[in-house]
C-alpha cells in the first residue's frame, strides 16, 4: 500500500513502455494492487469492471487511452493510423455511456491527433495533450477544494455518497477534495460515508482514502442517512457528479434520495464537480443511464441473496433535479442552476 505521504494517483501513463498503470479499485480495501493496460482492450475492460472509475479519472483514462492507441499503432499510412485511433475512441466511449468526462478526455486528445499531418507528430501530440488533461484535472480539483472549504463552518459533519475522491480523479478529489482542503485549512471535519450499494464505493473506497489521510470517517448504510439528518447529526451533504445537465445532476444511484432527505431537513446539499462535467446543452431526458449486471445486486460477498427467477433493476446513476441542489462547487467558483446557466456557458466559451 502507498504511504499516506504519497499522493493517490489512480491512473498514470508510462509512454516509454507504453502502458497505462492503474490502481485496481475493485480489490480495495482488502489489498492495494496496481495493474497495467498495454492495449485499449485491457483498458476498456478495466473501465467496465470499475477498476478505473469516477468521472474525472475516466476523463484522464480516456485521454491516455487515445495516447496509448497512438503509441501502439503500427500503421504506416496516416489515414490508416487515424482510422485505428478513431476505432479505439469508439471502443472507449462505449464502456460508460453516462460519464461525460470520459467523452471529454477522449475527444480532446482525438481532436489534437487529427490536426497533425504525420504519424510521428500525431503520436507526440497525443501524449502531450493527454498529459495536459491530467495536469489540468489536478489543478481543477485543488481549486474545487479551495472554493468548497470556504462555505464550511469551522466545525462540521459532512455526509457524502459513493467516492468522489482522489481515486475518482487524477488526485485530491472533488467532494473529498473539499474535505481535504478543509482539513488543510484547520477546519474540524467529521465525515459520514454512505456505503453506496450495490458495489460499496463509499464503504470500500471513500473510507479507505480518508482513513489513509487520518481524516475522521464513519461508514453508514445508505438507508441510515435520513435518520442521521433527523437527529441533527449532519450539517451539509457534498457529493460528486458524473454529468450535469441544465436541469439535473447525474451521480451514483442513491444521490437523489439524499438530496430529497436533505431538502426535507433544511440541510445544504452541494455538488462538487469540474466544468468538464457540465453538459449544459442537454436535459435529463436526453441522457442514457447505464444499467449494470444483475449479479451486482443478486450476490453479496460471494453469496446469492436473490432467487434466480427474480428480476433485478440496476441503474448505475440517478438524476437529482437542480432545484434540490444548493450549489455546484467548481474550479471557477460556486454556481446554482438554472440561474447560472448563462455564466457557465460564457466561461465554457472562453476556455
Amino acid at each position: 500500500m502507498q504511504s499516506s505521504d504519497t499522493p493517490l494517483r489512480p491512473v498514470t501513463f508510462h509512454q516509454d513502455i507504453p502502458a497505462i498503470r492503474f490502481i485496481a479499485q475493485t480489490r480495495l480495501p482488502e489489498e492495494y494492487v496496481e495493474e497495467s493496460a498495454y492495449d485499449i482492450d485491457r483498458l476498456a475492460d478495466a473501465i467496465r469492471c470499475l477498476d478505473i472509475r469516477g468521472a474525472p479519472a475516466l476523463g484522464v483514462a480516456g485521454a491516455y487511452g487515445i495516447a496509448l492507441a497512438a503509441l501502439t499503432s503500427t500503421a504506416l499510412d496516416l489515414d490508416k493510423f487515424r482510422q485505428e485511433i478513431s476505432e479505439a475512441a469508439d471502443l472507449l466511449r462505449s464502456t460508460r455511456p453516462t460519464a461525460v468526462n470520459l467523452f471529454y478526455g477522449i475527444n480532446r486528445v482525438l481532436t489534437a491527433v487529427e490536426q497533425e499531418q504525420t504519424i510521428s507528430a500525431a503520436k507526440d501530440r497525443a501524449v502531450n495533450e493527454a498529459d495536459a488533461v491530467a495536469d489540468e484535472d489536478s489543478r481543477t480539483c485543488h481549486a474545487i477544494g479551495e472554493h468548497g472549504q470556504k462555505i464550511l463552518p469551522q466545525s462540521c459533519r459532512i455526509l457524502t455518497h459513493c467516492n468522489a475522491g482522489a481515486l475518482a480523479c487524477r488526485e485530491w478529489g472533488t467532494a473529498l477534495g473539499v474535505i481535504r482542503s478543509a482539513v488543510q485549512a484547520g477546519i474540524s471535519v467529521q465525515v459520514y460515508a454512505c456505503e453506496t450499494r450495490p458495489l460499496l464505493q463509499g464503504a470500500r473506497l471513500t473510507s479507505w482514502e480518508l482513513a489513509r489521510d487520518g481524516i475522521d470517517v464513519t461508514v453508514i448504510t445508505d438507508s441510515m442517512a435520513a435518520s442521521l439528518m433527523r437527529k441533527g447529526m449532519v450539517d451539509i451533504v457534498i457529493v460528486g457528479a458524473d454529468r450535469i445537465t441544465k436541469d439535473a445532476v447525474f451521480n451514483k444511484i442513491g444521490t437523489y434520495m439524499h438530496a430529497v432527505c436533505a431538502n426535507a431537513h433544511q440541510i445544504p446539499f452541494y455538488v462538487a464537480a469540474p466544468f468538464s462535467t457540465f453538459d449544459e446543452e442537454s436535459e435529463e431526458a436526453d441522457i442514457i443511464v447505464e444499467e449494470r449486471s444483475r449479479e451486482e445486486i443478486a450476490y453479496f460477498g460471494g453469496r446469492r441473496t436473490i432467487p434466480d427467477l427474480v428480476k433485478v433493476y440496476n441503474p448505475a446513476f440517478d438524476a437529482t433535479p437542480v432545484s434540490l441542489v444548493s450549489g455546484i462547487i467548481t474550479e471557477h467558483g460556486i454556481f446554482r442552476l438554472p440561474e447560472s446557466l448563462s455564466d457557465i456557458r460564457a466561461i465554457r466559451q472562453r476556455s
